[in-house]
């Protein structure tokens, strides 16, 4: 159970990366989708394993950006944000957006199954 939630987690992850390369942002949902279609789970693991796939993706990707140019393109987003000019703000937003679209990708997938 725990290691069909890691590999489903990892596939996730690795599968919306490759999408990211080619594909438009949304298309980290169909890899989610299409990950949790082809390694069933119950709803709540499938969505909390395209949650948990995605927010580190996109967190990872968020930092290592912000860590390129020294937080300072994400500082000025931030403070037209109301996120009081935090970076690190900014990179949690913008790791659970891409969480929430993982994880409703693979409930999805989840409930299509049922």
């Amino acid at each position: 159970m725990v290691v069909k939630f890691f590999v489903t987690t990892v596939l996730i992850a690795l599968l919306s990366f490759i999408c990211g390369l080619f594909l438009p942002w949304w298309s980290i949902a169909l890899a989610a989708f299409l990950v949790s279609l082809l390694i069933p789970q119950r709803p709540l693991l499938a969505f909390f394993a395209g949650f948990l796939g995605l927010f580190l993706l996109w967190g990872v990707m968020a930092l290592l950006i912000d860590l390129a140019n020294q937080s300072i393109l994400s500082s000025r987003v931030a403070s037209l944000l109301p996120l009081g000019g935090s970076p690190v703000a900014l990179i949690l937003v913008t790791a659970f957006v891409g969480a929430l679209v993982g994880g409703g990708g693979s409930l999805t997938a989840a409930f299509l199954k049922k």
